[in-house]
């Protein structure tokens, strides 16, 4: 093994076992074994130019020496100021996390209705296993190495769990938020299980609320939809320069299950996004949406793969990135239709501006089909601005700055379009709109309401 960075979590892990296992629950503890032996047998963490992380080294990502909350110590968190990137407009049923620490609010807990739980995953293993023990670890235990550190060292995170039938009609939201006065490592669990005929939808907003100290967010999120359950899943990310993100979402549909999934990333340092989704038996649907503007020198991956084993399924993939500065993206996505898939529909499609001549895109689609009688395609573009439409709207009196801005907030409608809530997707257009003009505050670093328009 030659890797400092999976050695030192790894001595991590050997030389405090016994605080962490006793911080944590058995469902946690359970899969700690086969993990440890995983990461033994990969030597160390991916790096870049690794299949799958062409442009992305997980290794350097973890290699600083991080903090981790071992011993439970309540994570320094003002929650009520942190309610202040609530949406406008929308009424949610909310809870913080700090950290990896689920914190209800009281109106979480007043309001919850009956047949759905949003809570600390830790609590619910130990009081309600039977809402745990059958799902935790199921899809992700063959993971890569960055999932199997996260299953090494987990201790906490959160469970959204709908009942057969329950359509949840607020949407669910959690807040993400880091503000611990170290360096610091949050290897956050997070559990979603929605019954048969069960729907829900889930806001996820990710924030560091300090921007002089480094954070990685290490997150793995397992998601079973029963037959005919439907769940609607936005994550946001705002956060600063110096906070990593390092994620995988693992997904399996049954019969007629859907899954909506729409990624933002706004402002942070460098993201890896990863999406594993597998759709069991006929009439599942998929729909994965990601839209990123990044710039200075900021770092965003999207890398998914779904795989579609049984027939009348359908995927629709549309990633959309707009890279500035000296900023970096990458899209990396991956269909395969299995023997016995008939009548899949798939579609995948990425599409990149540049609006620097030092920014750079890597993008990577494929498609692996073993199977007759599917419709299946993809694509991808990378390039500017279209200059004619550029020079035309200068034409008719718009400023240059102003007219760029209008083509790249159109070039992301269709993205947003695919928020389901209605006063989310004008959330999502107000948001790009400050990013696009220059604004590169995270909600985190802002201390205004954003119920209020800014300035």
């Amino acid at each position: 093994m030659n890797s400092n960075a999976l050695t030192q979590y790894l001595d991590l892990y050997a030389a405090h076992r016994d605080a962490i296992d006793a911080r944590a629950p058995e469902a946690f503890n359970r899969l700690r074994p086969a993990a440890a032996e995983a990461l033994r047998a990969a030597g160390r963490l991916p790096r870049k130019g690794d299949e799958g992380y062409a442009r992305t080294d997980i290794d350097a990502l973890f290699a600083p020496d991080f903090g981790i909350n071992i011993m439970r110590v309540p994570a320094p968190v003002d929650v009520a100021a942190s309610l202040r990137c609530d949406v406008p407009n929308i009424s949610t049923l909310m809870g913080v996390v700090a950290g990896d620490e689920f914190r209800p609010t009281a109106s979480l807990q007043r309001n919850l209705p009956a047949g759905v739980r949003l809570m600390s995953l830790a609590e619910a293993a130990r009081k309600e296993p039977a809402l745990v023990e059958p799902y935790l670890g199921r899809l992700s235990a063959a993971g890569d190495a960055a999932t199997q550190l996260n299953t090494l060292l987990a201790q906490d995170g959160v469970l959204l769990h709908v009942a057969a039938g329950v359509q949840c009609e607020k949407p669910l939201q959690l807040i993400n938020i880091f503000n611990a006065g170290v360096p610091s490592l949050a290897p956050r669990r997070v559990l979603v299980v929605l019954e048969r005929g069960a729907s829900a939808g889930l806001l996820v907003c990710d924030h560091s609320q300090r921007d002089d100290v480094d954070y990685l967010s290490a997150e793995v999120t397992e998601v079973f939809l029963a037959p005919g359950a439907r769940l609607d899943y936005c994550h946001l990310e705002e956060s600063t320069a110096r906070t990593a993100r390092v994620s995988h979402l693992y997904a399996a549909l049954d019969a007629d299950a859907r899954l909506n999934l729409n990624g933002t990333t706004l402002c942070g340092g460098r993201t890896r996004n990863a999406y594993t989704v597998d759709l069991n038996a006929a009439g599942a649907e998929v729909s994965l949406a990601g839209m990123v503007i990044a710039g200075d020198s900021q770092h965003t991956d999207n890398d998914t793969l779904v795989r579609h084993h049984a027939p009348h399924c359908s995927s629709r993939q549309l990633f959309k990135y707009i890279v500035d500065d000296d900023a970096s993206g990458a899209f990396r996505g991956l269909v395969r239709v299995d023997h016995g898939a008939a009548f899949t529909e798939a579609h995948q499609t990425n599409r990149n501006l540049l609006a620097s001549d030092r920014a750079t895109m890597h993008t990577e689609p494929q498609l692996e089909i073993y199977c007759d009688e599917v419709k299946c395609g993809h694509g991808a573009t990378t390039g500017q601005l279209d200059a004619q439409a550029l020079f035309y709207m200068r034409t008719r009196g718009i400023p240059e700055a102003e007219a760029r801005m209008m083509l790249m907030q159109a070039f992301m409608a269709d993205v947003i379009d695919t928020v389901s809530i209605a006063s989310l997707r004008d959330r999502l257009r107000l948001l790009v709109e400050r990013r696009l003009s220059g604004d590169r505050r995270g909600c985190g670093e802002c201390s205004a309401n954003c119920s209020t328009p800014r300035p």
